[in-house]
């Protein structure tokens, strides 16, 4: 089906082991008063050489991008993929398109735009069911972390970093710490690894 985040499971016990990416930001921000930590999620990833069709940024829900991608600000966040339903005979996403959520372990800001897990009956599986078989989390979200221009291996290898059970805040404020650079994967790395702290700017 065109424009579905295909799926891919990689079981990784606990929280997923933080791995500090180069290009971090250079001053000091400070962690944000008062915040709650936000909710504990199953996260993976989807990339150019994954995607269906394989190859492509195409996506299912266009809100503000045609295509998937995005830098990871507040204004330009990147496409996200959720669980989905056909069980009512309509495609009913489990989050509605253009929902923002923020995800700390890489410092960007992410949109509903797409579709996790293909078939005629996705509520049987990924994202929409088995996010508790991975940890302690409910819900499964896919982010797109980009890839054209680099290796499979090094997208796998970047799918991989960034998988696990991690906090992402739903609805949230526009003042939280972007990392630099557009998107998970740019300029030759995968920037990921700052771990759940909310940090505000």
């Amino acid at each position: 089906m065109t424009g579905r985040a295909r799926r891919r499971t990689f079981a990784l016990p606990g929280l997923l082991a933080v791995v500090l990416a180069a290009g971090a930001c250079t001053s000091q921000p400070t962690p944000a008063p008062d915040q709650t930590l936000g909710t504990e999620v199953y996260i993976t990833a989807y990339t150019w050489q994954d995607n269906t069709p394989e190859g492509s940024p195409i996506i299912s829900h266009p809100v503000l991008h045609r295509t998937a991608g995005g830098t990871g600000t507040y204004q330009d966040p990147v496409t996200i993929a959720v669980g989905h339903s056909l069980e009512t005979g309509k495609d009913v996403l489990d989050y509605q398109p253009g929902t923002r959520i923020y995800l700390p372990d890489v410092r960007r800001y992410f949109i509903v735009e797409d579709t996790c897990g293909d078939g005629d009956a996705p509520q049987d599986g990924p994202c929409h069911t088995g996010a508790e078989e991975h940890g302690s989390a409910s819900i499964w979200l896919d982010m797109w972390i980009g890839g054209e221009g680099v290796s499979a291996r090094f997208a796998r290898r970047c799918t991989m970093q960034v998988t696990g059970v991690l906090r992402a805040v739903f609805d949230p404020a526009d003042n939280y710490v972007v990392a630099p650079g557009y998107g998970v994967i740019h300029d030759g790395k995968c920037d990921a690894g700052y771990g759940n702290e909310l940090v505000t700017k």
